[in-house]
């Protein structure tokens, strides 16, 4: 699943910076969580500093399809759903 981080932070008319200063963090250490594998506990410190729910920060999937990844090649698999 992909996050939208980044998307929301501009949507929200922020900088990642001002999103670090909000959360009392590094701009660097904030750039390295979203940019990483942030943890559960870090995507809800991001939303509730965004004022969004959790939910927000994940790419919401497409209504008529469904992407799952082969778990033997990583490969993305697209199933339309009709």
């Amino acid at each position: 699943m992909d996050l939208r981080i980044k998307e929301v932070i501009k949507e929200k008319g922020m900088t990642i910076t001002e999103l670090a200063d909000k959360m009392g963090i590094n701009r660097v250490n904030l750039s390295n969580m979203v940019n990483g594998n942030p943890t559960v506990e870090t995507l809800n410190k991001i939303a509730d500093a965004l004022g969004v729910a959790v939910t927000e920060l994940f790419e919401q999937p497409k209504k008529d399809s469904i992407s799952i990844s082969c778990p033997h090649c990583g490969k993305s698999v697209n199933i339309k759903i009709e």
